[in-house]
């Protein structure tokens, strides 16, 4: 899945975290929310995922080191929660939901709205893990800028996006994002497969090629 340069690194992110998935997730917060504040939102998730982002890569060596794990493990682990987490989007099962739905909002709607978008996008399991196994493929300061630098790219890229189509988001009726929901659900279950085909792969496990 890592290819290593910026192109290939840009690509990678962009699939586990880029538009079509995060604007999914802000869509189903525009229901409640104005276009101010989704693009208040929008803009504080992408400082908060950036900042992750460049965290994780410059300290994924001390990481692995203190929980004592292989890039591999990361695969393997990063490709079994995404799997599951598509899954649920294709069954239309929203993780992380209570029982009494009224209950599950916070009073401020900005730290409400962060929360909800914690797991999709802003901590994404796969992105994530995309972004660990990415910075530990070079022993090289330089090449982790890099890393960062095509992070940051689709976070910046995911933000002119939701501050574009917030006034459409808006309008979009929920049963057409319930049918997008399942079908990118679809589609990020086969990522989340190829990421742990490749964990399996680095295990030393022949895995065949497509063709």
């Amino acid at each position: 899945m890592f290819v290593f340069n910026l192109s290939s690194a840009f690509i990678a992110f962009f699939a586990v975290v880029g538009p079509p998935k995060v604007l999914l997730s802000f869509a189903r917060l525009a229901g409640t929310r104005t276009t101010g504040e989704l693009r208040r939102l929008a803009a504080w998730s992408t400082v908060i995922s950036a900042v992750i982002g460049l965290v994780l890569s410059y300290t994924a060596d001390a990481v692995t080191s203190l929980f004592h794990i292989s890039d591999q493990s990361i695969q393997l682990a990063g490709g079994v929660i995404f799997f599951i987490y598509a899954v649920a989007l294709v069954l239309g099962i929203h993780l992380g939901a209570g029982s009494d739905e009224e209950d599950e909002h916070l009073r401020n709607p900005m730290v409400d709205g962060i929360r909800e978008l914690l797991l999709p996008y802003i901590a994404s399991p796969l992105a994530i893990s995309a972004v660990l196994v990415a910075s530990l493929a070079k022993d090289d300061w330089g090449w982790r800028t890099t890393v960062v630098g095509a992070y940051v790219s689709v976070v910046v890229i995911n933000y002119f996006c939701v501050a574009a189509l917030a006034p459409l988001m808006q309008r979009t009726h929920r049963t057409s994002l319930e049918v997008v929901s399942r079908l990118l659900g679809l589609l990020l279950a086969a990522v989340g497969v190829e990421l742990f085909l490749n964990g399996l792969a680095g295990l030393g496990v022949p895995i065949a090629e497509g063709h």
